[in-house]
């Protein structure tokens, strides 16, 4: 009975012993103590053990590591956490539309150059000096090109007609040598290009493939870095006060506790992430409404609007032209002499034979030809890259609470539900967690939501998305809502009104009779006087004043969009 008693006694101390050994351990402040000290917090502000936490404001006001001071300081530091874990994961993003913006706009510009090569190389073939005088014509037109691809308010109609009136200045002198051609003479010849149909089909044909083929792409390049500066602003947050609190205590609580490695649970840190985030999440429907946007234009420049095809077609068109025009250049003269007069002819010296054409034609590409670029790549490719790389990004804003609660360095994994920081110890938690959006914030239980306060930063990214998605919706119907038509005749300026519903291209790439080209020039008489001639270089087409007349200008008209971005400025109201 003795042994028996003593025995019992022994165990007895040392479950004592192990229990107060556990205790010291749980009271220690080392691990905080370590983790401070490495975010350059002075040990000297940090107890070396748990004290009482009757001071702190946000944590639990149980035994702690934290002094006022750091609590406040860890305070202060939560809104650039929560900004630095959402750019993280908003990263993805960014990337993504910078290198495509920049893959696509590389491309589009490779291939424009090597269609101004391949131009080159074989009008110096097929034309010798006559090709060589008026190169600069040529080289104009591509210029043009080269501004309205990355950008420029200037009508890519207006610069096509403006190519085919100075060629047919150039090309009549060339077929009738016998005659003298001041320059007010060609100024008529230039002013009668509609109507003499010089050319054939091929202007109208290049105008519906090149329009709608520069636009889209433009729109698309312009729709990448139009999301990716949305993101950017997007992610730049401006937690509330609500929020910096329900923060700190889903971080650095447990911190303050003496547990730092003690993850908060899953659905406490997505009812504190969706209190955060609920302005930002209402981002995500517009958001899928320019993907979709993004994604459908994607398709239009691997089929209908195919940029690779319209930038090979420049020269094919250019050449089948000005065969035509060789092939009917009786026809032309006739017309022409017969609405701008009789020229004199020219004196026996400067008499020379007309051209003869050489008879060569540029070679087009087959379906399974396509060029590619310096980089070994086409545009199928780098749609389905781009597409692939869109429906990955869809939904990210209503599912970023759920993103960023996913990663095991900012909560517990759901599974570990009952050891986990519940916002008041170890142990699991208890309430329900808020759907997703704004309106499911209502009852968060722990940030308090205002939602009946709309968040103006959020609105003006809402409207950006918009704006940037009208424009891609358009640019699917080979519109441009940048400008507005005002010429009487119902014409379209840099592409608008080529809407692929409308039968304007028929199958032999033509235009079709009633196709929406028709009447999209300025009258014969509206076209202003020239200065340069034909043989002295040239400029581009220009009045007195140096640009178009007054009468054919296209001004910007206000939209819908523009009058909603003005009732947006800050401090309209």
């Amino acid at each position: 009975m003795g042994l028996r008693l003593l025995l019992l006694a022994l165990g007895s101390l040392l479950c004592a012993a192990a229990a107060a050994g556990e205790a010291r351990g749980a009271r220690s402040c080392a691990e905080t103590r370590q983790v401070l000290a490495s975010r350059g917090f002075a040990l000297g502000s940090v107890p070396p053990s748990l004290i009482s936490g009757e001071h702190l404001r946000i944590c639990p006001q149980d035994y702690t590591c934290c002094a006022s001071e750091i609590e406040e300081r860890l305070s202060e530091q939560t809104p650039r956490d929560l900004q630095a874990l959402v750019g993280e994961a908003a990263a993805f993003l960014l990337s993504t539309l910078s290198s495509r913006q920049r893959r696509f706009q590389d491309f589009f510009r490779e291939l424009l150059a090597s269609a101004e090569q391949s131009l080159q190389a074989m009008f110096t073939r097929s034309y010798g000096r006559l090709y060589a005088q008026h190169t600069r014509l040529f080289q104009g037109l591509f210029v043009e090109l080269r501004r309205h691809l990355q950008g420029a308010r200037s009508g890519l109609d207006e610069a096509l007609s403006d190519f085919w009136a100075q060629l047919l200045e150039r090309m009549v002198p060339l077929l009738n040598p016998q005659y003298s051609f001041p320059e007010g003479y060609l100024e008529c010849v230039g002013r009668q290009v509609d109507s003499l149909n010089a050319f054939g089909n091929s202007p109208r044909q290049l105008r519906v493939q090149v329009t709608r083929a520069f636009l889209a792409a433009r729109a698309f390049v312009q729709g990448l870095t139009a999301g990716r500066d949305i993101v950017a602003q997007a992610v730049k947050l401006f937690p509330s006060g609500e929020c910096r609190r329900a923060h700190m205590r889903l971080s650095y609580c447990p911190l303050c506790r003496g547990t730092p490695a003690l993850k908060p649970c899953n659905g406490f840190c997505l009812n504190v992430m969706k209190g955060c985030l609920a302005s930002i999440t209402e981002l995500d429907p517009e958001w899928e409404r320019f993907l979709d946007a993004l994604t459908q234009l994607a398709e239009r420049l691997g089929g209908a609007f195919n940029f690779e095809l319209a930038s090979d077609s420049i020269g094919v068109k250019i050449s089948e032209a000005i065969m035509y025009l060789q092939e009917h250049g009786m026809q032309t003269s006739a017309k022409v002499f017969q609405s701008c007069g009789s020229p004199r002819p020219a004196p026996a010296r400067s008499r020379r034979a007309p051209h003869q054409d050489t008879g060569r034609r540029f070679r087009t590409y087959s379906p399974e030809e396509k060029p590619t670029t310096a980089a070994g790549t086409n545009i199928d490719r780098l749609v389905l890259d781009v597409k692939e790389k869109l429906r990955l990004m869809k939904h990210f804003w209503v599912l970023l609470p759920h993103t960023l609660c996913g990663d095991e360095k900012v909560a517990a994994d759901i599974t570990n539900e009952d050891s986990c920081w519940n916002g008041q110890a170890r142990g699991r938690y208890l309430p329900d967690v808020t759907g997703d959006g704004l309106v499911n914030q209502i009852n968060n239980p722990e940030v308090e939501v205002d939602i009946s306060r709309p968040d103006l930063p959020t609105r003006q990214q809402v409207l950006a998305l918009r704006i940037a998605t009208s424009r891609l919706v358009g640019a699917c119907h080979g519109q441009d809502i940048d400008f507005q038509d005002t010429d009487e005749d119902g014409g379209s300026s840099s592409g608008a009104g080529y809407n692929e519903d409308h039968p304007a291209l028929s199958e032999t790439g033509g235009v079709s009779a009633g196709g929406v080209l028709g009447g999209s020039r300025p009258s014969p008489d509206a076209r202003a006087p020239r200065r340069d001639r034909p043989g002295k270089g040239f400029s581009p087409r220009q009045n007195q004043s140096g640009g178009r007349p007054s009468n054919t200008a296209r001004p910007f008209c206000p939209t819908f969009l523009s009058i909603l971005t003005f009732l947006f400025l800050p401090g309209f109201w």
